[in-house]
Parts: structure tokens; sequence; C-alpha cells
């Protein structure tokens, strides 16, 4: 409901029919908006005294009051000058330059006068110049009037800060709308690049502000498009006082021309002007006009349509003006005639409504006419053309109406004395405050702000949002390959693929290769890679290759992540072999599936993305560790049609479900084969033969599928081999500590060592990191320490290093599988190669261990693992398919190629699929049986068989005896 500001009495029926018509007026703008008059109200009777004149005033002070609370820009006129021209420009002045009484609750800003502004730069100019010693021809006054706007930069002087460091320093309050913005701008800033960058920011920011205001304010920037400059120049009215240069010497595009325009407008206006102050009634009459055109044309601006700030819908009042009394003398008659003239000589419809009161003795007529032909300005000629020339000069004054027209725009109310004096029943008069309207709401500067600061402020919550979801979340150009998960341990690990220079999964890392490799560090490693890839050329022909593996860990051990540095490591080293020598050139992008690769769905999902948008991405190599997401990824990678040549993954179905899987690994089958060789041969010299199978349990989040397939083959080869298998299988699985950590072997070994019958044989189906406990137990715990206890486990075995952390366990002999009989294979340079290749990543004059002679290259703790050997084949293997000719070959061209490929004189020999099919076991594996003794420090490691890659000859009990 719209609040009452103002009640009072109608004193008489004048005042309440003025009341209403101005009221109605004012009100209807917002509907139709009608056209505004200029309202005179007089007493009828000529003969009236004063009492009713001053009736007819309290009417004008009546209407004053009613609208000064209700948000209508209003201003009430006070006459001073010695002379009518000096009181009408007086006041329009006033108008211009002095805020209007309600600039605080206006419905919108307060306005604004541009050209009225320029108007008193010129008035300031064109003083300064008169009151200076010495005359001067009229050029040479122009002139300087000129280079006095100039000093003034083309504005006038006004109030406000006294330099321009306050005025900077008020702008960028918090309360402002600027100061808001800047505030939230270092906000966000703050918490995306950091307080030491932010600070420079906002030096920046307040350097670039303050020279913004001194520019703005020290100087006329673009000054031919200036509103008010344009209006200057091109303006019907002024054409006639400067017509060297027409309006259509005006441009956007030509700022000379149109600065001459200016030039000259401004000089024409500047000489009417000093001729006014020295008592030319026709140069005062065109200087009260053009005031009052320019003020007009300023209103009309302030309300125009189409504006970006919305100010015709904001303003649904239009400005009043209110003249208490207005008299020839005191420049009130003056003013109405002056806006009549400007209104009827440009036919243009302004917002401004004026209501005025007459004394009832004046006579409201226009402003009597000049003498029709005063002395000509001949300069110098005569006849005709001083004629012509006086014609001009008069011309912007003579298109107004003759002294016979009516007031067009003068709307009079002679108001009778019985109106006056008659009281009207104590009729109430009230008005409301003006509604602010839907638009100043959402197009206020508060609302804005409030957007801004809002959108700014969700702007950081994004970027942090960014920044926990992705790798590399700036607020622009965010990385979204690799995105940030929590790891097992409850830490973030950066998962996806690295194809932005800011992720880096190595970042820190400081693990350094085992054996002749030590001093090499995981993060040297990435980059190296990096630094292949950026070798690369533009033009240079090259196809992409995507290793994934695991190449970030826990945080409380770097260890974790060594199969991922021995993998890329031997990814590494084929890659600079290939630039090197190849015009094919090799890129790879690495791709992190996380702690134990527990995450290598996201890491496929991204490989696909990336693989889609980057056309010379051939296939992956890696993916070695089986988890149950295995066959999801190996699914994902198939439907983007892209091959994946693993590692070390030994699972035994892949190659059976999945027609783009290739690995290089024997297969926990195979494996569980060659050990059988061996467990068949223990059992016959046995009596009665028993085993157990000791397995961890699911764990790692469920996703560890090789203990549990590893458990499978165990009870599957035992049997086979004769063993028969005692423990409940509930009593023989282990699990880890609720950290994560070291496996729980206690219950199961106690349980194992302690029955009746200690078994003869026992199938260990856990990772690595677990046997030093298990060595431990089984040489400390009694019933097992006393025992020849013979230990079968998988390949995963080879990671392990036996050194002091592993107990003795003498009676103890232990088989496992290994996927890289490099003893078998060729390729003997390879080693003293990589070597080499791997010194360059040292500073200069760095230098790497020889490799130690006498002894096999490949027993160097650099390469016995396997995982540096296996990567290289597979990179290998994958780049081989992917170039033909020596030109690069698509994903599902590479495909296809890998069914016939054979890489000979590799170090486990030949690395081939063919004969292979679809959906089949791949039987080209390389597989060596190995027999460690005395497991700990002096361990005795010895090969006992094997077969070389792509050697088609299976092994037997006689190529693999029992030592």
């Amino acid at each position: 409901m719209t609040r009452e500001v103002w009640r009072d009495s109608a004193e008489n029926e004048a005042a309440s029919a003025v009341f209403h018509l101005i009221q109605e007026l004012i009100d209807q703008y917002r509907v139709n908006r009608p056209v505004m008059p200029l309202v005179v109200a007089q007493a009828a009777d000529a003969g009236a005294g004063g009492d009713i004149d001053g009736r007819v005033r309290q009417i004008v002070l009546q209407v004053h009051r009613a609208n000064q609370l209700r948000r209508v820009p209003v201003k009430l006129l006070d006459a001073h000058g010695d002379t009518a021209y000096e009181a009408a420009l007086s006041m329009v002045r006033t108008l211009a330059e002095r805020p209007w009484e309600t600039r605080g609750t206006s419905q919108y800003k307060p306005f604004v006068f541009p050209r009225s502004r320029l108007l008193s730069a010129i008035e300031q100019a064109t003083a300064t110049v008169v009151d200076q010693p010495g005359g001067g021809s009229p050029a040479e006054r122009d002139e300087r009037i000129l280079e006095q706007l100039g000093s003034l930069r083309w504005r006038a002087r006004r109030s406000g800060p006294a330099t321009w460091w306050d005025s900077l320093r008020a702008s960028i309050r918090p309360e402002t709308f600027l100061g808001a913005v800047f505030i939230a701008v270092l906000s966000v800033l703050l918490g995306e690049i950091g307080w030491l960058l932010t600070a420079l920011v906002a030096a920046a920011a307040l350097l670039g502000l303050a020279v913004v205001r001194l520019v703005t304010t020290a100087a006329p920037p673009l000054l031919w498009l200036r509103r008010a400059s344009r209006w200057l120049a091109t303006t019907s009215s002024l054409a006639a006082s400067s017509t060297a240069y027409p309006s259509d010497g005006w441009s956007w595009f030509s700022p000379s021309g149109s600065w001459r325009v200016i030039r000259a407008r401004a000089a024409a206006v500047a000489e009417r002007v000093a001729d006014a102050g020295a008592g030319d009634e026709h140069a005062r009459q065109f200087h009260l006009e053009v005031r009052v055109q320019a003020l007009l044309e300023d209103l009309r601006h302030n309300y125009r349509p189409h504006a970006w700030d919305w100010r015709r819908s904001k303003r649904t009042v239009p400005p009043v003006v209110l003249l208490p009394t207005a008299t020839h003398d005191n420049g009130g008659v003056l003013l109405i005639n002056a806006i009549n003239n400007v209104r009827s000589r440009r036919s243009e419809v302004d917002p401004l409504l004026l209501l005025a009161s007459l004394p009832a003795a004046q006579i409201m007529r226009h402003t009597p006419p000049l003498a029709p032909e005063p002395p000509p300005h001949t300069g110098g000629r005569s006849g005709a053309r001083a004629r012509y020339e006086t014609w001009v000069q008069d011309l912007s004054v003579g298109q107004s109406p003759a002294a016979a027209v009516t007031l067009a725009w003068v709307l009079r109310l002679p108001l009778s004395t019985g109106q006056l004096t008659h009281e009207h029943a104590h009729a109430q008069l009230a008005t409301q405050r003006v509604r602010r309207t839907w638009a100043w709401w959402v197009m206020s500067r508060t609302t804005i702000a409030f957007l801004l600061v809002g959108a700014l402020l969700g702007t950081f919550l994004w970027s942090g949002h960014w920044k926990e979801t992705y790798c590399h979340g700036p607020l622009v150009g965010r990385n979204t390959d690799a995105v940030r998960l929590a790891g097992p341990d409850g830490g973030k690990e950066c998962i996806g693929v690295a194809t932005a220079p800011e992720v880096r999964f190595a970042e820190g890392n400081g693990l350094q290769l085992n054996g002749v490799g030590r001093g090499i560090t995981f993060e040297r490693i990435e980059q190296a890679v990096r630094e292949q890839n950026a070798d690369i050329g533009p033009d240079d022909e090259h196809v992409t290759i995507v290793y994934a593996g695991p190449l970030t860990g826990t945080h409380r051990s770097r260890e974790d992540t060594r199969k991922g540095l021995e993998e890329l490591t031997g990814v590494y080293l084929h890659q600079r072999s290939v630039n090197a020598d190849r015009s094919v050139k090799l890129r790879v992008l690495t791709a992190n599936g996380g702690q134990d690769m527990l995450r290598q769905t996201t890491a496929v999902e991204k490989i696909v993305e990336v693989a889609r948008r980057d056309p010379s991405v051939v296939g992956v190599v890696g993916l070695g560790r089986n988890t149950t997401e295995s066959t999801t990824a190996t699914g994902l990678l198939q439907t983007a049609g892209l091959p994946v040549v693993d590692t070390t993954n030994s699972d035994s179905g892949l190659a059976r479900a999945y027609p783009n899987y290739f690995g290089l690994a024997a297969t926990d089958e195979e494996q569980a084969s060659a050990l059988g060789l061996i467990a068949g041969q223990l059992a016959e010299t046995l009596e009665d033969p028993q085993a157990v199978v000791l397995s961890r349990k699911v764990g790692n989040e469920d996703k560890d599928r090789y203990t549990t397939e590893q458990r499978r083959v165990g009870e599957e080869m035992l049997t086979e081999s004769g063993f028969t298998l005692t423990a409940d299988p509930d009593s023989t699985q282990y699990s880890l500590s609720k950290d994560g950590g070291s496996a729980n072997l206690d219950g199961p070994l106690h349980d194992i060592c302690g029955a009746e019958r200690v078994p003869d044989a026992l199938y260990f189906a856990g990772r690595v990191e677990d046997v030093n406990t298990l060595m431990s137990g089984l040489g400390q715990i009694s019933g097992c320490s006393e025992k020849e206890i013979t230990v079968f486990t998988g390949d995963d075995l080879t990671k392990a290093r036996f050194d002091d952390a592993t107990k003795l366990a003498e009676k103890v002999t232990l088989y496992y599988g290994s996927l890289a009989p490099m003893s078998l294979g060729g390729g003997r340079a390879f080693y003293e190669d990589s070597r080499k290749a791997l010194e360059t990543l040292l500073p200069e004059g760095g230098r790497l261990d020889p490799l130690p002679t006498g002894v096999p290259p490949y027993e160097d703790k650099l390469f016995t693992s396997g995982q540096s050997v296996i990567s290289y084949q597979a990179t290998a293997t994958l780049y081989a398919a992917a170039t033909r000719s020596d030109k690069p070959q698509s994903a599902a061209e590479t495909w296809a190629t890998l069914y016939s490929v054979a890489l000979n004189d590799m170090p486990t020999g030949t690395v081939t699929f063919r004969g292979t099919i679809p959906y089949a076991d791949q039987k080209v594996h390389g597989l060596g049986v190995m027999k460690v003794t005395r497991p700990g420090p002096d361990a005795e490691i010895g090969v006992v068989c094997g077969r070389a890659a792509g050697d088609p000859v299976a092994l037997t009990r006689k190529t693999c005896p029992l030592a």
C-alpha cells in the first residue's frame, strides 16, 4: 500500500482546482506521458490587490510542499539579478548546476546536465578573457577563449573533492558500487592466486583507477564523441552562428573535422556571450535561449528511452519547476518566454512541468520584439553582404514566434476572485509517495552491486569447487582431463590424464630408481617425458601413446609409487630412442589410475575423452594391476576403439573377453601351471603331502582381484599336483591393519603352525608388501620354524627387495613366477643404453655408476623387477603397430596391426602376437620360475627354469627340475 506523505486542506476552490490539475499531470506521466505545459496561474481581476496575489502565490507554495516528500524532482526558484536577463539566466543556471530538492530521495539518481556544463565552461572561459586587460581583434579574442577552454578541459569548474586522490578514495569506499566490486574482486583473487599476486593486482588496479580519474578530470578524452560536444556540433539552433562549418561536418569517424566544427561553434557562442555581457539585447536573448535549450535537451536526455540504465522506466514523474512569483522585472516572465520559444522553435517535447504565479497587474505576453534592424556589424563590409551577415546573426533568435503569436506552450489559468476567496468546505488534499518501479530494483547500482558481488562470490565458490574437483582448476582455462578423488588413505589423488603443464602427478616425488639408476627421481622422469613431447614440432608426424599406471601413492610412503616410476622409466627409454632416430615421433601422455590402480575406470574415461579430441592417440600402455575395474576399463577402451598393450596385469580372463587386450605378462594360470611342475615333483617326495593356501582378504576398497585370482589358481595347482588342502579357507585369510598398512598374519600363521600336522607347502596369494611379515612368522612361530616348508607365490614377488627388513626363515624355500625372463632373452645392449640415457637426466657433470662387471646386467636392481623392461617392450610393440612405412596409423589400424607385430631381440625374447586370435588365450608370454632360499639379507635367488617371450615350446618337469 502506498504511504501518504502529505495532507492539508484546500483554502479555496482555486487551490483545489490547480492542485488537482498539477497532481493529475504528474501522476498520469507514468501512464501516457502527457505533454507538459508551462502553467501560469493569475488572478483574473487585474485590479485585485496584493492579498489576492498572495493567495495565488500560496497555491504554488502548497503544490511545492505537497510534492517535496514524494520523490518528485522539484525545484522552487527564487530570482536573483540586477536585470531581468541576469535573473532569468541565474534561474536556468540554478536548475542545471544546483541539486534539486529531492536529490536524496528521488526515484533514480540525480539529473546530469552535460550540455549545460559545456555552456558553463564557455561562459567561464569568456568571462576570464573579457576581464583580461588589452583588446585585440574579435578573432584574437575567440582564439584566447578557445585556449582558456582548453585550460578548463572544456569542463566547467565545479565543487567536489579537493584532489583527484580524494576523489579516488571516495570512489573505492566499501559502501560505494565501485568499492564493493573492488573488494569482491580482490576476495576472489585472494583465493585464486594467493595474497602476493592479489596485492600486486590491487596496487595495479588502484594505479589504473588513479590514471583513469586523472585523465578524465584533466583531459577531454574522445572530445568529439561526448554527448555535449556532439550536441554543440549538430544542433540546428547554432548552425546559423557557424556557417563555415555546417552540422554535417561532424562525424563519428572524423575527429579532426568534428573538432573544427566544435571549435567554430564554441567560438560563435562565446562571441555572443561576450556581447550579452556588454549589453547587446539580441545577444542576451540568444544567450538565455541557448541556455534553456541546453537545459531542456539535458532533461530530455535524462528521460530518454532505450538507455542502458533503463532510466525512462525508473523515472515515472516529470521534473517540476515552481515560480512563486513571476514578473517581468524578476526574470520569471522572461524565463517562461524563453522556454516557450525554444519549444516552439524546435518542436520537441521535453518532460519539464512549470507552475508559476503571475501578479494580477502583470500582462503575460511574448518577449517584446527587438529592434527590427539593429546597426549592422559590417566588419568593413557594406551592402547586401552586410545585410546577409546581420540576418545570419539574428536567425537563431528570429526563428522564435512573432510577438503577435500566442504563447503556444503556456497554459494560463485565470482565477476569479470568487474562486480565490470562497472556502471549499475545507476539502482535504493529500499526496502519496511515488513508488519506485521494478526497473529501479532490477537495474539499480545496489542491485547490480549485489548481483556482481554475488556472482563474484559464486565464482569464488565455484573456483574453490573447481580447485577441489580438477587438478588444474583456475577461474579461466581449467583442465578437466584430471580430477581430484579421495584415495584409500583418505587423502586426495589426482586421477586422469596430464594434458596440461600444470598437472604433474610426480611433482615433489623424490623416489629414486634402484641400482645404477640411483639419483634419478620420479619427478625427473616425468619431466623428461614432457621434454620429449615438447621437442616434437607442430609439423612433425607423430603418434600419441597414453601410459596408464599407479603414479601416486599414500602420503606415508613414496615407495608405493615404485611400480609407476619403473614402468614410466621404461616408456621414457623407448620414447627417447624413437624420437632420436625415427621420422614418426612418439608423444607420451601420462594417465594416473591412483594408488594400486584403484581409480583406473576414471582414468580410462579421461583417456577416452582425450582420444576423442586428439586423433593421434593410438592406444594405451600400462593398466598393469588387476582390480575389479580392469574389465570395465578394458571394455571402455574397446568401445572407444583403443587397443591396450598391458604390462604386468596377469588376469587370466581379459584376453578371452576383450579383443583389444594384448598382454605381455604371463597369466596367473600360466604361472600356476609352471609352479605346478615344481609342486608335483615335491609332492612325489613326500608321504601324504599337505598344503594350505594363505590369501589376503579382499581389501583396498574391495577392488583388488589379484589375490582372489591367485587363491583360485593356487588351490587348483596344489590339488592337481597331489597335495591335500587341509586348512579351512576362512582361517587362512589375513587382513590389513585399519590404516591400510601392515598385514595381520599372526592369527592365520598360529593356526597353520599350531596344527597337528604342519603343512609341507603353502601357496601365498598375497602381495609383495606382506612377504616380510610372512617370512618373519614362518621363521619364528613354533611349529613352522622347525619344519622345511615350501612357499609358492605369484609374480608380485618380483618387486621384492630381500634386505635387513626381511627376517630369516632358514628352512623356507620360496618359488615364484617371473614375468620378465631376461636371462633367456636378448637385447643385451638395452641395459647399457638405458643407463647412458638415464645419465643425461642428471645435472650437468653428474654420473651414474657403471653396470657391475662379471654380473649379468639384468641382475642390477634397476632391472630385476622387470617393470621397466616390460613397459619398454609394451611401448615398442604399440609404437611398431602404430607406424607402418614411416607413416602414422590410426587407432583402428594400430589395433589390427598388433596381431602381426613381431619384435625380435628384445630383453625377454621375441615380443609378438602372431598366431593369436581375438577372444582366446595369448600363449606368447615369457615366463620364469625363480627360487629363493634363506629369504633375508643373505637370500640366494636363482632361476629354476623359464621360457623366453614368443617361445612356443612348453615347460616340462624335465626343463623345471626340483633342485
